[in-house]
């Protein structure tokens, strides 16, 4: 997310495949027979949300270009910090990875005590994809606009609740930034996940949810839900009634949420290259990236140090979005 405070995705980062060209034609011994015995992906997200999926797949194409198994582990809960402080913890031998999103950036400005540091505390090896975020809501709150919704809270303030996938998300900002700047009530039901949250909404339990788009794109596509407005620059392909929130006057709001892969600090420098040159490889694969496109990712591709800047930016960065909008930190 953004108010020009925080660098766009494409201002912010540069150079990702470029960064650990050269070191892969010669890899160093230590990394020849990697992997040798499975290795973990932990998912610090619950089953069935964005990270989830893309853990899964990307279990896949790893195995393909490395060899070997590539597993993954969901370690849900507190907005991401359980699965990531497990990652923190794990031996650094190349063994346990972490995909995880944007809530790796923005939890050290949403608690006040979170269980890793994520700059001392991690390696970087690739930044995946990107996807803005969307606004929905179910049929049955006659919500079918952003005017419907701003209208409907001004007339029963605090009577409204939405959805998003957790404390930390960038959905979750994304909500309370636009009840900032709206000058609305609502009520936050964070939940354990894209994939929760999600079903939360399609069986009417919560009438509004602010979500990651590729988690959403199916119930919206399938006219389950409603989209409202989506958080990216410009409209997505595929959804082209669907306006930014920039288009309806919100001036300068986008918001997005990244994914990324990392290991534990002190893993080797080498498997660290061999990993992240496999990954950014994988995403050169032209069906891959049609693939992601259609299920609501942006191909980013950026390698350790493309990562490493990202991470170095938007964790102030974030923090001071967070105390702008008003958010307490837990």
């Amino acid at each position: 997310m953004t108010d020009r405070s925080l660098l766009t995705r494409r201002e912010v980062l540069g150079g990702g495949a470029a960064a650990i060209g050269a070191a892969a034609l010669a890899r160093p011994a230590a990394a020849a027979g990697y992997p040798d015995r499975p290795v973990r992906i932990i998912a610090p997200f619950a089953a069935g949300g964005p990270s989830d999926l893309l853990s899964r797949l990307f279990s896949v194409k790893l195995g393909e270009a490395l060899g070997g198994s590539f597993y993954v582990e969901n370690r849900a809960g507190a907005g991401s910090n359980i699965g990531t402080a497990a990652a923190a913890r794990a031996a650094p031998d190349g063994y346990t990875l972490l995909l995880t999103s944007s809530a790796f950036v923005l939890n050290p400005g949403l608690y006040k005590q979170v269980p890793y540091d994520p700059i001392k505390d991690f390696a970087p090896i690739a930044e995946l994809v990107t996807s803005p975020n969307v606004f929905i809501a179910t049929p049955a709150s006659k919500i079918t606009s952003m005017a419907d919704l701003v209208a409907q809270a001004k007339a029963k303030p605090d009577t409204l609740n939405y959805a998003s996938a957790g404390i930390g998300t960038t959905p979750h900002l994304a909500g309370e930034w636009f009840k900032s700047i709206a000058g609305i009530s609502m009520t936050h039901v964070p939940f354990a996940g894209a994939g929760p949250a999600l079903q939360a909404i399609l069986s009417g339990t919560v009438p509004i949810a602010c979500a990651s788009l590729p988690g959403a794109h199916p119930s919206i596509q399938n006219r389950d839900v409603s989209a409202l407005a989506v958080t990216g620059s410009q409209r997505w392909y595929d959804l082209p009634d669907v306006p930014t929130m920039i288009e309806l006057g919100y001036r300068n709001f986008l918001s997005d949420t990244f994914h990324a892969v990392l290991a534990p600090n002190g893993t080797p420098p080498e498997i660290i290259e061999r990993v992240a040159t496999s990954l950014l490889e994988t995403l050169r694969q032209p069906t891959l990236h049609e693939q992601l496109r259609s299920l609501g990712f942006e191909v980013i591709g950026n390698g350790p140090d493309g990562l490493r800047r990202r991470i170095e930016l938007e964790v102030p960065a974030y923090r001071d979005l967070i105390a702008k909008v008003g958010i307490a930190p837990v």
